[in-house]
């Protein structure tokens, strides 16, 4: 399969998809990657690094001109290729496209996919690697432009289909790149389960990571989980409610752990006027997620209420979700833990209920939809 590869300024992209080449050597796979912004540099040698930007638009051009013309003809021979590139820049110039659809379509990439992150860490990558005053306002609005730019240039490129991807606050998302260049006919799942409120239960945060896991081992995942904004939003409000104008931030890591990495001093106001952003990008990711898959798996655990009741833990971030995949004729199956059994919004709107992750997995196994080819022909 041969995909191009985007995001923002600030993805530190390539030192990510180095690791999925990597990968895909373990794997017994051959994956060519190519840095187009490597190559121009090459192109380039007057220009410093971490100044090509700032060259006029008409050599930028040309450059990048160059460097697609080689790719073209030097991986017409690969069996799996990645194009690290970008959509779009909005930089001194203001915002301005960084391909040419002549050349895109000469490359015929099979897919389009926008790697995205946390915008705390991508604003912390961007200012740590450039001389640049960018806020978080900015860095959302960038990554929103991207991930547009990049599913328009996927809509001009008949059969080529369109990815949003996480770096990773999970999981270890390479494993997922590389199996969408390279085992693309395995089943591709997103995995539904409550986060915000009950982030302060470990046993059933422990519960939901087994089922991540789980699901993970077996299918490409789409895991809303691995870009997880309202932790850093949460945050901000509790350091207005402490009257602090700054508050140190640590997003979580694999497994729910800080892996020891330094903390970033966020600026408490500057949070809080993208605190809409978080939302409305919270909501349409999430959304996207689901129509890329193939099948949605909703885990609903069993939760105390505060009168000491039993009952199940289904937030209606979990209901908008099912519904959405439903409705755009998803698979949709649901594993549910509570002993109380399930409304019929549930059990009407889902093509299996299961008690149990184990029985789930059986069930997919059975039907064949585990490896790289499954009976649904996907």
């Amino acid at each position: 399969m041969r995909a191009i590869v985007t995001g923002q300024v600030g993805m530190d992209k390539k030192a990510y998809l180095e690791g999925v080449a990597q990968f895909a050597g373990g794997q017994g796979e051959s994956l060519a990657l190519y840095n187009v912004g490597d190559m121009m540099y090459s192109e380039a040698r007057d220009v410093r690094e971490g100044r090509i930007l700032d060259l006029p638009l008409s050599r930028l051009n040309s450059l990048r001109r160059a460097a697609f013309k080689d790719i073209i003809a030097d991986s017409r021979e690969q069996e799996n290729v990645i194009v690290n590139t970008h959509g779009t820049f909005r930089w001194r110039h203001g915002l301005f496209s960084a391909f040419d659809f002549d050349q895109i379509e000469k490359l015929k990439p099979d897919m389009f996919i926008c790697l995205v992150d946390n915008i705390e860490v991508v604003h912390d990558r961007l200012h740590a690697d450039h001389d640049i005053d960018a806020t978080l306002k900015d860095c959302m609005v960038w990554r929103e432009e991207e991930i547009l730019a990049t599913e328009l240039m996927s809509q001009a490129i008949p059969g080529s289909k369109f990815y949003i991807v996480s770096r990773g606050r999970f999981s270890d998302t390479t494993r997922t790149m590389f199996r969408l260049v390279c085992r693309d006919q395995m089943r591709k799942v997103y995995p539904s389960f409550p986060m915000s409120h009950v982030v302060d239960m470990p046993d059933v945060m422990a519960e939901i990571d087994q089922f991540r896991d789980a699901l993970a081992e077996h299918c490409v995942t789409f895991d809303p989980g691995d870009v997880d904004e309202k932790l850093l939003l949460d945050r901000a409000l509790e350091a207005v409610k402490e009257g602090k104008d700054f508050f140190d931030h640590k997003p979580l890591q694999l497994g729910g752990v800080d892996k020891g990495a330094e903390p970033i001093k966020m600026r408490t106001r500057e949070v809080l006027d993208i605190a809409g952003d978080i939302d409305g990008q919270i909501y349409m990711r999430d959304f996207k997620l689901i129509d890329q898959a193939d099948m949605i798996v909703s885990y609903v655990p069993e939760l105390e209420g505060t009168d000491g009741k039993i009952i199940p833990g289904l937030s209606s971030g979990v209901e908008r979700e099912l519904q959405h995949a439903w409705e755009h004729a998803k698979e949709v199956y649901v594993v549910w833990k509570p002993s109380k059994n399930p409304s019929p919004f549930i059990t009407e709107t889902a093509t299996k209920v299961f008690t149990s992750v184990d029985e789930a997995l059986q069930h997919f196994e059975q039907a064949g939809m585990f490896g790289e080819t499954n009976l649904f022909g996907h």
